[in-house]
């Protein structure tokens, strides 16, 4: 943990995979880093089939999505701002033509409107760990 008040890591939220805080606070913003579905503390990430090689065979991208959409609410909770608070959404998808359909339903689930925040969604070609979705998000504080 650190012990700058400007830095952000939630016990709730998975681990990040590299060298990088959950998220920064910066004047009444607060800039959270990608976050992915994966569970603190486990290696599995929900949804996920591996082969025997380590890769993905099949995933869920329903449980990726509420899995992702916890570890941010933890995130967020952690800092002392709120889901309401979100201002702005990057999703990173990768496989947007698959996976698109499910997750719009899925995230206007967990943002009902009217004051949603604002929303980019795009497809790469890969992630760090094998997972199909990431959020990168800001919020006020």
């Amino acid at each position: 943990m650190s012990n700058r008040p400007d830095i952000v890591e939630s016990a709730g939220a998975a681990e990040p995979v590299g060298a990088y805080p959950h998220a920064r606070r910066v004047g009444d913003l607060l800039f959270l880093s990608g976050i992915g579905p994966r569970v603190r503390g486990e290696r599995a990430i929900p949804g996920v089939v591996l082969d025997a090689q380590g890769r993905v065979v099949d995933y869920d991208i329903a449980a990726q999505c509420h899995s992702v959409m916890r570890n941010v609410r933890a995130v967020l909770d952690e800092a002392g701002s709120s889901w309401d608070k979100l201002v702005d959404v990057t999703v990173f998808l990768t496989d947007i033509e698959r996976d698109f359909a499910t997750y719009n339903r899925i995230y206007a689930e967990y943002f009902p409107g009217p004051a949603r925040p604002c929303r980019t969604t795009v497809e790469v070609r890969r992630l760090p760990t094998p997972i199909a979705i990431e959020l990168k998000c800001i919020a006020t504080l």
